[in-house]
């Protein structure tokens, strides 16, 4: 085909159908000039480990283990990848229907794009015309960009950057004539633009079917690059991004997942899941408690689980927004029967575009402070000295004694009930509550006073809704180095925080089953406190974390909680998931479409001089694991205000 003119469409966390900028231009443009068009998915061999892909077991990847710099971590633990292989196969699907495809390749983003445009052209068969790919705001992410750029400069290819859209408010209406105005206060920023309901632009029509430039000729497509080969099956793709990092334990003596507990968190990936949510949640009418529920611990619907579609676009917060308002106004029949239809916006409505405009704040402080993101002494530039690491433990501690207390934070058993659930949790579910994020948060970096970035490089490994802006940005800001106008003086005291949100300790004794026995809610939060003469019938007695926390916290408390609403659903109940890595039969969806079943170094991310400074540590596996959060969407300003005032 001499006279073909292919668009590579280069897709990262834009793994959508619908509402998709770079698809919605070919249609609606008549006079592009592209005969076919080429959707590619990179599975990045520098932000997940790729040598599951590598068939002979003999021969060694070309990349070094995608692993953290502090921590040592997997970059991408088992959860994420587990639903990101389900999202971009999808994807694959979706485009399927609309008469495109999608090609699948590993590497490094820019080896990738270098090699397909030179072994396209020394092939004769088609022309690649341009190289499309929407922007990201990561150090790591404009490094791809700049390789790709540099690709199409040396093959004479045409490179085009999109503005990303999966956002609430578009950038181009943002009242920034330059992105250093951005206010380092979240309330100054979400003062500029109020009201909330005004601002999102339309969504954009979705291709149908024929609507697009058609798929090259498969013949026409290079082969992926040895030694890795492509999978052929969404079950094939899992176990090959699965195979390395099962290969050991990602935490010394990891903890069994506990008999009867159910994941909050048993969602597939992909669009058509997060459509189908989103359309549950109106349904459901989960909306109108969101206000009152999201600081829930334990069930399916206290929260909107819209954080891990919209961390990858599966869909955005503009369609969230377009949903709401079409139930707001009244305007969707199929909403007519919930209360509230019809009515306006109301407090459940307002809470969920003050969270999406939340994560729209922390993306563009990314854009702002780019690699001070990742450096311990955050953007403000200050307080390194207070924060140990085994490579630089405080005078009052050792070595030794720091990579204790960061093993036991990692496995759950700090003795400290609300911190231990939600890590645990974590471990096994890839997710865990934004009010336990806080709290974890805050106690390892405040209370604790370990180097919050093993934290955060963690949360990275292990949850399935990690955004790299909202997790590092949050960390930060409850370090004290971030956006937090209070900083370090802001300290939350999880023993309270768990009398107020989980005042019976049912959360805790769900993830922390060796405190089932107990009944008292002051001993299920720190049973240390426990006399250790019961200790034995209990089946407390010899247990390192009861005979000797990390913390302990004098704390009395004469009230029930706050008494924060029964989260809707599920509350732990019987008959849940097994196991460390939950299978897709024990997991919820809603659509019922059937679902098929070159080397080198890279650069860094922006740490500074400490980076790796306890690289090696986790030891025996390597560390590491799980699905995707940023922190998640934490709760913001107003709540951790509010969370404070009587939390010290």
């Amino acid at each position: 085909m001499p006279d073909s003119k292919v668009l590579i469409y280069l897709m990262r966390r834009d793994l959508r159908v619908s509402d998709n900028p770079v698809l919605h231009s070919l249609v609606s443009s008549k006079n592009h000039g592209f005969t076919h068009l080429l959707p590619l998915y990179v599975f990045s061999a520098q932000q997940l480990e790729v040598k599951g892909f590598i068939s002979d077991s003999n021969t060694k990847s070309p990349y070094r283990e995608a692993k953290s710099k502090v921590g040592g971590f997997w970059r991408t633990g088992p959860h994420r990848v587990s639903f990101l292989a389900e999202c971009i196969w999808d994807l694959k699907e979706g485009l399927e229907k609309v008469g495109s495809g999608l090609c699948i390749r590993v590497g490094m983003v820019g080896d990738v794009v270098d090699d397909m445009l030179r072994k396209i052209d020394g092939k004769g068969e088609i022309k690649v015309g341009a190289v499309w790919m929407v922007g990201e705001e990561g150090v790591e992410e404009s490094q791809e960009e700049s390789q790709v750029k540099k690709a199409c400069r040396e093959a004479d290819v045409e490179f085009k950057l999109w503005n990303d859209e999966k956002y609430l408010i578009d950038d181009r209406d943002l009242p920034l004539t330059n992105i250093d105005e951005l206010s380092d206060i979240f309330t100054s920023y979400r003062k500029t633009v109020e009201p909330l309901r005004d601002h999102p632009r339309e969504v954009l029509l979705t291709p149908t079917k024929g609507s697009l430039p058609p798929f090259p000729p498969k013949a026409s497509i290079p082969d992926q690059r040895s030694p890795f080969t492509i999978p052929d099956t969404l079950d094939n793709l899992q176990s090959s991004l699965l195979k390395p990092l099962s290969a050991h334990n990602l935490v010394t003596n990891p903890p069994s997942y506990p008999p009867s507990t159910k994941s909050a968190h048993p969602f597939l990936g992909g669009e058509s899941q997060a459509q189908d949510r989103l359309n549950y949640l109106i349904t459901s009418g989960n909306i109108n408690t969101y206000h009152s529920t999201r600081n829930g611990l334990l069930g399916h619907d206290f929260s909107t689980k819209l954080s891990a579609y919209l961390s990858l676009g599966c869909i955005t917060a503009r369609q969230i927004h377009a949903s709401l308002l079409a139930f707001e106004d009244g305007t969707n029949p199929s909403f007519s029967s919930v209360t509230g239809y019809g009515l306006g916006q109301n407090d459940g409505t307002k809470s969920i575009r003050f969270e999406l405009l939340w994560r729209d704040y922390m993306r563009l402080c990314t854009r702002k402070f780019g690699p001070k993101l990742f450096r311990l002494s955050g953007f403000k530039a200050e307080g390194e000295e207070r924060w140990s690491s085994p490579s630089r433990p405080s005078p009052s501690s050792s070595t030794s004694k720091v990579r204790q207390q960061i093993e036991r934070f990692l496995n759950g058993t700090t003795g400290m009930g609300l911190i231990d659930a939600s890590l645990r949790e974590m471990y096994h579910t890839g997710y865990t509550s934004n009010r336990a994020r806080q709290n974890v948060a805050s106690f390892l970096a405040k209370h604790l006073k370990i180097d919050w970035r093993i934290g955060a490089e963690w949360y990275e490994c292990m949850l399935v809704d990690y955004d790299l802006s909202s997790n590092w940005g949050n960390w930060q800001y409850l370090a004290g180095v971030g956006n937090d106008p209070r900083g370090e003086a802001r300290i939350f005291n999880p023993v309270k925080q768990a009398f107020d949100y989980d005042p019976n300790g049912d959360y805790v004794k769900a993830w922390v089953p060796e405190l089932r026995k107990l009944s008292e809610p002051a001993e299920i939060f720190q049973a240390w406190t426990v006399r250790e003469d019961r200790r034995e019938g209990l089946g407390l007695d010899g247990l390192e974390w009861v005979k000797d926390p990390l913390l302990k916290i004098n704390f009395t408390v004469n009230r029930r909680g706050r008494h924060v609403g029964r989260p809707r659903g599920d509350r732990g109940g019987r008959g849940g998931e097994g196991g460390r890595f939950p299978s897709p039969e024990g997991r919820r969806f809603y659509s019922n479409s059937s679902r098929g079943g070159g080397g080198g170094g890279y650069g860094g991310r922006g740490y500074g001089s400490s980076r790796g400074h306890i690289r090696g540590y986790g030891g025996r596996g390597g560390g590491g694991g799980g699905r995707e959060n940023r922190t998640g969407v934490m709760d913001k300003v107003s709540d951790y205000e509010a969370a404070q005032s009587s939390a010290q």
